[in-house]
């Protein structure tokens, strides 16, 4: 092997250790184009919430973050699913990899979490990661909602997500051919949720919580841009 061979894969291994909010999605398989970088510094003007009242930009050191405000909101789902709900408007993908920092701001208690929604095709038809302080059927798990109360689809998850009040990354990997589903939070080398799924091909992303509160950093959107069927 030369020395420039040598070089080169040295340099894109090193590369693809910078795991955390990288500029592109290129390790691996993840190989699409970035769609949105979203810091909410012009505002949330991209975002659907299904309750405007429960939603506020605030001002974070030299930023501005996207801030769930009610535990509960106005909106009542359909069937059982979360209340609280942000979703990016116009960009519906397949194959994925979205990347969120975030951060409770609920006082601590057994079923602190926040969401992450993938998927979306409407109010009864989506994916949601709940990412909860203590695991149990209905928390800390992959979910589908198919019109009717959300449903348990994950194949591992771990006791509980570590919430306290500092910032945390996460990150969903989603394959539409194989029905993969991964879940990464802080650690981007293991993940903490698997799931296998083919019922929704496609969809939009969100933000939110089944019903606490916290605050949105920034969201980043990697994959295959398609048309809604």
């Amino acid at each position: 092997m030369s020395r420039l061979l040598m070089m080169s894969i040295l340099l894109w291994f090193v590369h693809c250790s910078i795991e955390v909010f990288a500029e592109d999605a290129s390790c691996g398989n993840n190989k699409s184009a970035l769609l949105i970088s979203e810091d909410f510094s012009a505002g949330s003007q991209q975002w659907t919430p299904t309750d405007k009242t429960a939603w506020k930009l605030k001002a974070e050191d030299d930023h501005q973050v996207y801030a769930l405000i009610k535990k509960k909101s106005n909106y009542e789902p359909p069937v059982r699913s979360p209340y609280n709900r942000a979703i990016l408007k116009d960009v519906v993908v397949s194959d994925f990899v979205m990347e969120v920092k975030f951060r409770s701001t609920i006082p601590d208690y057994n079923h602190r979490s926040l969401c992450l929604f993938f998927g979306y095709q409407d109010e009864s038809h989506f994916y949601y990661v709940h990412f909860g302080k203590k695991t149990d059927d209905h928390a800390n798990q992959i979910f589908i909602v198919n019109e009717k109360p959300r449903t348990k689809i994950s194949t591992k998850t771990t006791p509980g997500t570590p919430w306290d009040d500092e910032w945390h990354h996460a990150r969903i990997e989603r394959s539409v051919k194989t029905g993969e589903i991964k879940v990464y939070f802080d650690d981007m080398k293991t993940p903490v949720m698997t799931a296998t799924d083919k019922t929704f091909a496609w969809g939009q992303i969100g933000i939110g919580s089944f019903d606490d509160t916290g605050d949105f950093a920034t969201v980043k959107l990697w994959g295959e841009q398609v048309e809604k069927e």
